[in-house]
């Protein structure tokens, strides 16, 4: 499923990694965790006009068409204020500004509200979070954000004709396949029906893969809490090797379409919050390998020339 060339360098041994049949790849070299990047967690200072708090929250969110917003327990959900997806929804997971551990009933709850959400699109779903500003989250405040597009993702485009080109070379499921082999491998992590395993060719910093048996996001609800759980998990071994900010995706094909398609989450540790540490790479640019960018080409000129005034 994937292969590893090892190049000598002065300092060590450099991995080139590359999936097969998706072309992505990777460069692995343990010899720079010795730069000791890892910087103990310092969060930004509380400025009380964050609008995902409780006392701001149902006064400057916007609502979806039927004039609500979704909420299970603790979670609310709205439609994205700047989207940039057909369908891009936001729930907010917690009361608290700030939370140093979730609870398996907050994950599960910010999960439903966005699948409900989702569920009102017709496209390729994902899920996705930016856990602190490290990790590309503009509000401290724990979210998670919701995407639902006509195309899929750059990513899942790769995944889905990597699934037609193992039927087709191999006659069987990529994804059955993907699960022997991790479960054999010594990346294998835990789980049985949402297998959880260190991804072979990783995106980010200690990737983790959760293979779950389903394919669209309306076959869901019943591994809601079975997969808040895998997700704590991650996150609790994330933070014994002292890391605290992550990104996260799960992807999901469109409809009730069946490609072969399997949904997976997938989780990379990122560098913690420290004062030089904001960072503009979020799930997007990370995970889906599509970046976000303010600014239209075309208007360049126009910023060039008057700028030279």
């Amino acid at each position: 499923m994937f292969t590893i060339t090892e190049v000598a360098t002065p300092k060590g041994v450099v991995q080139y990694r590359e999936e097969r049949f998706t072309g992505c790849r990777c460069r692995i070299s343990p010899d720079r965790s010795k730069r000791h990047v890892l910087q103990p967690l310092t969060l930004p200072p509380d400025t009380g006009d964050c609008p995902f708090c409780c006392d701001r929250i149902f006064s400057v969110t916007p609502v979806f068409p039927d004039g609500r917003r979704i909420i299970h327990g603790e979670s609310i959900t709205f439609p994205n204020m700047f989207p940039f997806g057909q369908g891009h929804v936001v729930t907010v997971i917690t009361d608290e500004h700030r939370v140093d551990t979730f609870t398996r009933q907050q994950i599960a709850d910010a999960l439903s509200g966005q699948v409900e959400a989702l569920l009102r699109y017709d496209g390729y779903p994902s899920i996705n979070m930016n856990f602190l500003p490290s990790a590309g989250a503009s509000m401290v405040h724990p979210h998670m954000q919701g995407l639902s597009d006509v195309r899929p993702s750059r990513v899942m485009e790769l995944y889905m004709e990597a699934g037609r080109q193992y039927q087709q070379r191999h006659g069987m499921n990529y994804w059955d396949a993907l699960r022997e082999e991790e479960r054999a491998s010594g990346r294998y992590l835990f789980g049985d029906e949402i297998l959880w395993s260190a991804h072979a060719v990783p995106c980010g910093e200690r990737e983790v893969r959760g293979l779950l048996p389903v394919s669209s996001i309306s076959e869901m609800d019943p591994y809601i809490d079975l997969l808040a759980r895998g997700i704590l998990e991650v996150l609790a071994f994330y933070r014994c090797m002292g890391t605290y900010a992550f990104n996260m995706s799960i992807f999901f094909d469109k409809g009730s379409e069946d490609n072969g398609f399997h949904a997976f989450c997938s989780l990379i540790s990122r560098i913690n919050p420290n004062p030089s540490s904001m960072s503009d790479s979020a799930f997007m640019e990370r995970m889906h390998g599509e970046p976000i960018v303010m600014t239209i080409p075309e208007e360049m000129g126009d910023l060039y020339r008057n700028g030279k005034k």
